[in-house]
């Protein structure tokens, strides 16, 4: 039995412990959240599941089960600097670490120093870290790169995630801005994106042994063509559905990844697809797309038995066992890689 606290209970973290609960071969012992709206509740009802009888602390050192804890799950804050310091807590615990956070998927291009600095202090304390979730740590990084094992050359990696975001959560939407006017996305740009694309570009590029001379994001609102409905009101005429999000990965002059991440209201056909130009030359499509709240929650559950068998320090979805479903964890087999 693998026994887990968890560390940050927003949408996704509740999604999380109900995914956790349910899980033969983890154990959820502890959780941690500093708003005090949720100090002192129930884990399992502050996750619109049954009882736990999981009390929920304001932090780690108040937490009575931390001496009975293997792993953290980590569901709290997507940069990176903002990050490093729940590690680094979590670490002085001994506890090894999966997150959500996007941008610890593949820091070690996009901000080097931190990434040492997280690297060296996990191994100083023996315990092993990594970022992962649907995108980035799967679909438009690590799936493409797993999906050229079959290739006896590669040119080009393109991947598309287009998705309707009307089924995704609230917090989702918000951030790719839908229902602001143009005037009120371009105030906020800076804020509305998607979080990963070149951590994504950058751990595609590894796998391949490809080395970039540049990396290129760019970013585009879509705007609603006529009224759309969504649970947290109406879509205007003329207002934002969404985002696209196009990431390059340039050798030289030379686009050798184009990643386009594209999400809105109103999007008719979601899908994934993977096109791989090379030897063979192949197109690898998910149609109706992957649900990523679901899988973001999934992965990370599945992560864990992975990190478990890692060697200390910070980890990409490249240098862990592949995650898998797993309904029992096998002692045996729990050795360090």
């Amino acid at each position: 039995m693998i026994n887990a606290v968890q560390l940050g209970l927003g949408p996704i973290g509740q999604r999380l412990t109900r995914y956790l609960s349910e899980r033969d071969g983890i154990q959820i012992v502890g959780a941690v959240d500093p708003d005090l709206q949720k100090v002192g509740k129930d884990l399992g009802e502050h996750a619109g599941d049954d009882e736990s009888g999981i009390i929920i602390s304001p932090d780690l050192n108040s937490c009575s089960a931390i001496g009975q804890v293997d792993v953290a799950v980590i569901s709290t804050v997507s940069p990176l600097e903002k990050m490093e310091a729940q590690i680094q807590e979590v670490a002085d615990c001994g506890l090894d670490i999966v997150s959500t956070c996007e941008e610890l998927s593949h820091p070690w291009q996009t901000q080097p120093e931190c990434a040492h600095r997280i690297d060296n202090y996990c191994k100083e304390k023996d315990i092993s870290c990594v970022g992962t979730g649907v995108n980035p740590g799967f679909l438009m990084d690590y799936l493409p790169s797993v999906l050229t094992s079959v290739c006896r050359e590669v040119k080009h990696i393109k991947v598309e995630r287009i998705q309707d975001a009307r089924p995704r959560r609230k917090p989702f939407r918000d951030k790719i801005g839908v229902g602001l006017t143009g005037s009120e996305f371009e105030e906020n740009r800076d804020s509305i994106r998607h979080v990963g694309l070149p951590e994504s570009v950058y751990m595609i590029a590894e796998a391949m042994n490809w080395e970039l001379t540049n990396v290129d994001e760019r970013l585009q609102p879509i705007q609603a063509e006529s009224s759309i409905q969504t649970e947290s009101g109406m879509v205007q005429p003329g207002n934002i559905a969404g985002v696209r999000q196009v990431a390059l990965g340039l050798q030289n002059d030379k686009e050798v990844i184009r990643l386009v991440f594209e999400a809105a209201v109103g999007i008719e056909k979601s899908h994934d697809s993977i096109y791989i130009t090379g030897t063979p030359t192949f197109t690898s499509t998910v149609d109706g797309g992957i649900n990523g709240d679901i899988a973001t929650s999934a992965i990370i559950v599945n992560a864990i038995r992975s990190i478990s068998r890692a060697t200390p320090g910070l980890k990409t979805m490249l240098n862990i066992t592949a995650p898998a479903y797993f309904s029992r964890v096998d002692e045996g087999n729990l050795a360090k890689y």
